[in-house]
């Protein structure tokens, strides 16, 4: 699966509301639920770096990358827009 891929899954999940979706709770729940999701994976990607090992480092990598996708799609950004300024920085 491809980080565009995943998005246009959360994409759908946004636009067509399936029942049970932990996707849809999320965005239910509002941006601060989002937000809070994205800290709580971000200090578990440390912890992960800090001694757990690479496994469990890509598990947490996985989870933080998923809820940032869903917080730049409540956001109404997309991929392309963080692509696009990474090109923007290389280029200085």
């Amino acid at each position: 699966m491809t980080l565009e891929e995943l998005y246009q899954i959360i994409m759908d999940r946004k636009q067509n509301p399936a029942p049970g979706s932990y996707t849809v709770e999320l965005f239910t729940k509002g941006e601060d639920e989002i937000l809070k999701k994205v800290g709580e994976e971000s200090v578990e990607v440390i912890l992960a770096a800090k001694g757990q090992g690479n496994p469990r480092l890509i598990e947490e990598v996985a989870d933080l990358t998923y809820h940032t996708l869903v917080l730049l799609t409540a956001r109404g950004l997309t991929p392309a827009d963080i692509l696009a300024e990474l090109e923007r920085r290389h280029k200085k």
